[in-house]
């Protein structure tokens, strides 16, 4: 028995509010593809508001545009993470429709 790969391609898209010139928030959507679906699925990553601007709907409208990218782009779900004890965060998420789904595994490299 042998390993083999098979290089697949992927595709990102970055969205993002700018203000007088300035990126002020951002989100970065991944499109994935594997065996089990004929769809990709999306994984979000990077979701960031400037400090000074939280609060004030910016990081809503940018998981609101990620989530429609998606859908756009034929997405079957999106994912997202968040770390542990961030439930601020994690609330967030809920309030625009995610669940908690199960556990991140990390290894860095």
């Amino acid at each position: 028995m042998n390993f083999k790969n098979k290089e697949i391609e992927g595709k990102g898209i970055k969205i993002f509010l700018e203000l007088d010139g300035k990126e002020i928030a951002r989100g970065y959507l991944y499109l994935i593809k594997n065996d089990l679906h004929q769809e990709p699925y999306g994984f979000m990553e990077d979701v960031f508001v400037e400090e000074k601007f939280r609060g004030k709907g910016y990081g809503a409208k940018i998981v609101k545009a990620l989530i429609e990218e998606a859908k756009k782009r034929g997405c079957y779900k999106l994912l997202g993470t968040s770390r542990h004890g961030r439930e601020k965060v994690h609330q967030f998420y809920k309030s625009l429709g995610f669940y908690d789904r199960g556990k991140e595994f990390r290894i860095d490299l």
